[in-house]
């Protein structure tokens, strides 16, 4: 079992940045897959990146490659989401996840590990 806290979200102007943190707790961090996901109000939730065990590997869904990047400390426990260029279409919630599993279509977090949420607002 391991607990995510996100923090760093906030409002923002479409073309901004913001950085977002996810601080792990109560089981082993180095040895998940971590990720982000996100989801809008009438929307599914959409996997947005995840990043591998030593940080060597990174996926990013296709709609934000070139202006997110995910990034880990294991010895802090934590993951980061750098978005940089936001757009209003970004607005979400975006969640922390562990446990991370590619099914070839669409990732999933394996053990049902997620955080709380944190807004991401990008106004026009």
């Amino acid at each position: 079992q391991v607990q995510l806290v996100e923090s760093g979200g906030g409002l923002v102007q479409a073309g901004g940045s913001l950085r977002l943190s996810c601080a792990a707790s109560g089981d082993t961090f180095s040895s998940y897959i971590m990720g982000w996901f996100r989801q809008a109000p009438g929307t599914d939730r959409e996997f947005v990146a995840a990043i591998n065990w030593n940080g060597g590997r990174t996926y990013y869904a296709d709609s934000v490659k070139g202006r997110f990047t995910i990034s880990r400390d294991n010895a802090k426990n934590t993951v980061y989401l750098q978005m940089n260029n936001l757009k209003p279409e970004d607005t979400a919630v975006y969640y922390c996840a562990a446990d991370l599993i590619n099914l070839g279509s669409k990732w999933i977090s394996g053990s049902n590990f997620w955080g709380q949420g944190t807004q991401v607002t990008v106004s026009s």
